[in-house]
C-alpha cells in the first residue's frame, strides 16, 4: 500500500492520530499517560510545534497542531519513536507500539478550527459505552476526563504550558471569561446536536477545507509532485477532482445507470440516495441543508441520519463497501 503523502509548509494546521498496533492499548496505567505527555511536551519544544488540542484515549490519541517551521514528519517521527521506546522499556516488551504510521489531515484553519478542536474534545464521550447516556452525564464525563486539553480551555487553573489556547479561543471573544464560557457552550452544543465529524470532509484525500483552500493546496503543492508519485498516491487525483452539485449528480446517475428523479423519489432506506448525499458532501463542499434540497427536499437532519446509516452499513457490508469505493474511484477518473 502506498504511503500517505505529507503536505508540509510553514504555518500548516493538522489533525493527527495514531492507533495502537492491533488496536491494543498504548497506555497501561496513569504513569504511561504522564510519560506520553512529558514526551509530547518535550518534542513540541524541540521542533517548535504548537499544540492546540489533544486527547488520549486508551488505544489511540488525537492531536491538533500547527507547524511554524513546516516540519510535521520530523516532529512525529521523533515523538512516536521516543514514546514507543519509553513504553517498551517500562513494560519489558519490544516491537511496534502503533499500527503503521500516523494519519494526518491538513486543516483549513479559517473554516474548521473550531470544529476540529471540538471533535477532539468530544472523543471521551463518543465511545460505545457512553452512547446511551444523557447529555448531563456526558458533560460530567468531559469535565472529569483527565487526559485531554478541554479542562484548560474552560478553567485557567487546569492549564498546562504546552497547549496554545489562544488560537481557538480567539474565535470566541478571546482568552477571557466570556470567551471560555462561549467555547464551553460550543462544545456542549455538540453533545446535543451530534454534528458530523469535520474529518469526513477530507476522507479520501486528507484535506479538510473549503473548495478555495483545497484548490490552493492542489495548485501550490500537489501539481509539483512527480508523475510517478501521483500514481502511487491515489488521493492526489481525488483532491484535484471537485464538482458542482449538478455535475456530480449527472455523473453519479450515469455510473449507476439510474435517473435522478427516480433516485430522489425513493424513501429514507434508499442506499443509492444515501451514497449520493455522501458524495455531494465530500466532493462539492456544500452543507447538509443544500444537499437535502437537491435530493428531494428533505430536512438537513434526515441527510445527516442517512449519511450516518450509510457509514455504519459500509462497515458491516463488504459488498456495499466495494460498491461505494468503485463509485468513488470512477468519479476520480472522470474528467469534466
Amino acid at each position: 500500500m502506498a504511503r500517505q503523502l505529507r503536505i508540509q509548509y510553514t504555518g500548516a494546521f493538522y489533525h493527527v492520530t495514531c492507533r495502537g498496533n492491533e488496536r491494543q492499548d498504548i497506555y497501561r496505567d496513569n504513569a504511561d499517560y504522564e510519560i506520553f505527555l512529558e514526551t509530547l511536551a518535550d518534542s513540541l519544544e524541540v521542533y517548535n510545534v504548537s499544540l492546540l488540542a489533544y486527547v488520549c484515549m486508551t488505544n489511540h490519541f488525537h492531536l491538533f497542531l500547527t507547524t511554524p517551521d513546516g516540519n510535521l514528519s520530523e516532529f512525529m517521527r521523533r515523538f512516536n519513536i521516543s514514546y514507543t521506546s519509553a513504553f517498551n522499556c517500562r513494560h519489558d516488551r519490544s516491537g511496534h507500539l502503533y499500527q503503521g504510521r500516523y494519519k494526518s489531515f491538513l486543516i483549513d484553519a479559517d473554516s474548521y478550527l473550531k470544529e476540529v478542536s471540538r471533535y477532539i474534545h468530544l472523543n471521551p464521550v463518543r465511545i460505545k459505552k457512553h452512547s446511551k447516556k444523557s447529555v448531563k452525564d456526558k458533560i460530567k464525563i468531559l469535565s472529569e476526563f483527565k487526559y485531554s486539553s478541554f479542562s484548560g480551555y474552560v478553567n485557567v487553573r487546569n492549564r498546562v504550558n504546552f497547549i496554545s489556547y489562544n488560537k481557538v479561543l480567539d474565535c470566541f471573544s478571546g482568552d477571557t471569561t466570556e470567551g471560555r464560557r462561549k467555547y464551553r457552550q460550543f462544545v456542549y452544543k455538540g453533545l446535543k446536536e451530534d454534528p458530523d465529524s469535520p474529518l469526513e470532509v477530507g476522507k479520501g484525500y486528507g484535506i479538510v477545507g473549503s473548495s478555495g483552500f483545497t484548490e490552493y493546496i492542489r495548485e501550490k503543492y500537489l501539481e509539483k509532485v512527480p508523475l510517478k508519485a501521483q500514481r502511487e498516491q491515489p488521493y492526489i487525483k481525488a483532491v484535484s477532482v471537485k464538482y458542482t452539485p449538478d455535475e456530480l449528480i449527472a455523473w453519479f446517475c450515469k455510473i449507476i445507470k439510474e435517473d435522478q428523479t427516480e433516485i430522489c423519489r425513493r424513501g429514507r432506506n434508499s442506499t443509492d440516495r444515501a451514497i449520493l448525499m455522501e458524495l455531494l458532501y465530500r466532493y462539492c463542499n456544500i452543507k447538509q441543508p443544500e444537499i437535502g434540497l437537491l435530493v428531494g427536499g428533505i430536512d438537513y437532519s434526515a441527510v445527516s441520519y442517512a449519511r450516518k446509516r450509510l457509514r455504519l452499513k459500509i462497515k458491516k457490508d463488504t459488498s456495499l463497501k466495494q460498491k461505494f469505493e468503485n463509485i468513488v474511484d470512477e468519479l476520480s477518473r472522470l474528467k469534466i
